[in-house]
């Protein structure tokens, strides 16, 4: 008899489809919400880069404010006040023209 009590109801099962519905749902909100995002930034990155030409300001990750003066296939060559480096195009930060943050583009048009 009391081997009957502590049995589990018959209709009570493990629950193993609401478990993997719920590991989907994670699965989809993270890549959602970290992937796509990652791969969105990458595409930017590459266009923004494949889109420099020679005379255009630019600001490498190490910091350095140049010109290009020139443009290979994966490299740019570049002239910081009178030096003259060979940079790997993927070590291109941003354009130095451009506005670090919106508060400041709208001081530039005030």
């Amino acid at each position: 008899m009391l081997h009957i009590l502590l049995a589990a109801p018959a209709g009570q099962g493990g629950g193993g489809m609401g478990f993997n519905i719920m590991l989907v749902l994670v699965l989809v909100v993270f890549y959602v919400f970290m992937i796509l995002p990652q791969v969105r930034k990458s595409k930017q990155q590459k266009k923004f880069r494949e889109a420099l030409g020679k005379g255009d300001k630019i600001i490498t990750i190490g910091g350095i404010h140049a010109r290009i003066t020139d443009v290979g296939e994966t490299h740019f060559i570049i002239d910081s006040e009178g030096t003259r480096l060979r940079i790997d195009k993927t070590a291109v930060s941003m354009e130095a023209s451009q506005p670090l943050n919106k508060d400041k583009e709208k001081e530039a048009k005030k």
